[in-house]
């Protein structure tokens, strides 16, 4: 029988938990970030209906997707501090409840400004969630087999964001939007349940960490500043307040910055991004994801208007590059073990830029076929690299500063994705009838880049 006993704090995790610990651990992580990935695609089917039914334009429904994205970046360094501070445990525990709570505020909202009020503070839900799941992970698991837990994170991801669209329609089917949130509740309960019982206590925290309130300000105005302005010029915002919007990112930016480099630990993990290999993995994070987003939101239109697709049939397009990486993530999860991970790293990127490539050269009238066997090899390629990616960004950072890593890491996902979304309006509205194709091969030479910085790790000693 499992002890449902904390374990003391001081007592070292290097060999991780015991193996019935372990699943119920991984479990709970497991359903956590389930939801909050899935709540960050679910909306996305539902606007229509959701506009409809609040008396709301369609421009401004928008905003119930874009409060929970926000929301979650401007607090993701913070809770992650937060979580070197007080214990990665106690911030998922927390996280937990006001999810679970705001899902339900969702579910009860009658307008669109209390919905979306509701989806800000599911959005710190989410965040808390997101900013310390892998700091636990590397917890509950042995040194040796972390990249197994990352293999599984990032199969759970994978398949959050692919099975978002399929579960939203199947819901909608037979009931109404408010069950998209409802759903959330029971899973949500559960996992507090699994949280309160078998997640493990930070072993050591950095004792001399202070909370600092003007730093995690000028975070959330940073990272507000930049995602705002990157969908402002996206969605055709005027010039002018674009422009107002980065020179006050540049202004608040530059002073961020300078008073991280004051602190002897810095909210924005400045200390972490001086570890070579660390930065090198930010930086092809940050390339990769920009690189996946160019392609999944250019594909839908090419495969639309250029080849008069339906939208079922785009979507089941679509679903080979996260199916492949569903399969190889795992795969690459055990591989990191014996195989050093820029060179997994490097050789999976090469494989996504190929399958990048090979998108942007189809034939005129391609079949199914044809579009099939490049989303796999895109998909194949982005698994194979992500996980031992994960891997080395945690594990290359002080076991103190998991958090601190932890938040990079989602911080850079969120950066590429949010960063992707604006060149493919750059390049639609650069290259009119060739939009997709272009942002094709500015997603192929970033997955290039992208693979050329992580061979660079190989010079780096692997890490334990």
């Amino acid at each position: 029988m499992v002890s449902t006993k904390p374990l003391a704090a001081g007592k070292p995790l290097a060999e991780g938990l015991p193996l019935p610990q372990r699943y119920g651990a991984i479990l709970t992580i497991a359903i956590g970030i389930m939801m909050a990935v899935l709540d960050g695609a679910i909306a996305n089917v539902a606007l229509p209906t959701i506009a409809q039914d609040l008396h709301a334009s369609a421009a401004s429904s928008i905003w119930i997707v874009n409060a929970y994205q926000i929301a979650i970046v401007i607090s993701l360094l913070s809770l992650s501090f937060l979580g070197d501070m007080i214990g990665y445990r106690r911030v998922y525990q927390w996280g937990l409840v006001v999810f679970t709570l705001t899902s339900l505020f969702c579910a009860l909202s009658y307008s669109l400004e209390m919905l979306t009020f509701a989806r800000v503070l599911q959005g710190f839900g989410g965040a808390a969630l997101m900013s310390v799941n892998t700091a636990l992970i590397r917890l509950i698991y042995p040194a040796r087999h972390l990249g197994r837990g990352m293999g599984i994170n990032s199969f759970i991801v994978a398949v959050s964001s692919a099975a978002g669209p399929t579960i939203a329609a199947a819901i909608l089917s037979v009931t109404n939007w408010q069950w998209l949130f409802l759903i959330n509740v029971p899973p949500g309960l559960v996992a507090l349940v699994l949280a309160l019982r078998f997640l493990p206590p930070n072993p050591q925290k950095a004792m001399q960490q202070r909370f600092d309130l003007p730093s995690a300000v000028m975070n959330a105005l940073t990272f507000g500043l930049l995602i705002t302005a990157l969908s402002g010029f996206a969605q055709g915002q005027p010039r002018s307040w674009v422009l107002a919007e980065l020179a006050a990112l540049l202004v608040v930016g530059v002073v961020f910055v300078r008073r991280q480099l004051r602190l002897p630990v810095p909210l924005l993990p400045i200390d972490l991004l001086r570890i070579p290999l660390f930065s090198l993995s930010i930086g092809t994070s940050v390339c990769s994801f920009c690189a996946q987003m160019l392609a999944m939101v250019s594909l839908p239109f090419f495969l639309q208007t250029v080849l008069g697709r339906s939208e079922v049939e785009t979507g089941l397009l679509l679903t080979p590059w996260p199916l492949a990486t569903m399969v190889m993530a795992p795969l690459a999860g055990h591989l990191i073990e014996r195989v050093h991970a820029g060179l997994l790293g490097a050789a999976g990127l090469a494989i996504m830029a190929c399958g990048l490539f090979a998108l942007a050269l189809l034939p005129q009238n391609p079949t199914d076929a044809d579009i099939i066997w490049r989303m796999v090899l895109c998909g194949a390629g982005f698994g194979l690299f992500q996980s031992p990616n994960n891997h080395t960004i945690i594990s290359s950072a002080p076991r103190q500063r998991s958090g601190g890593a932890s938040g990079m890491l989602g911080t850079a996902r969120l950066l590429g994705q949010s960063s992707g979304a604006a060149l493919v309006a750059l390049m639609f509205n650069q290259f009119a009838g060739a939009g997709t194709h272009a942002s094709l091969l500015l997603a192929g030479g970033l997955a290039t880049l992208a693979a050329i910085i992580s061979g660079l790790r190989v010079t780096q000693p692997r890490v334990a």
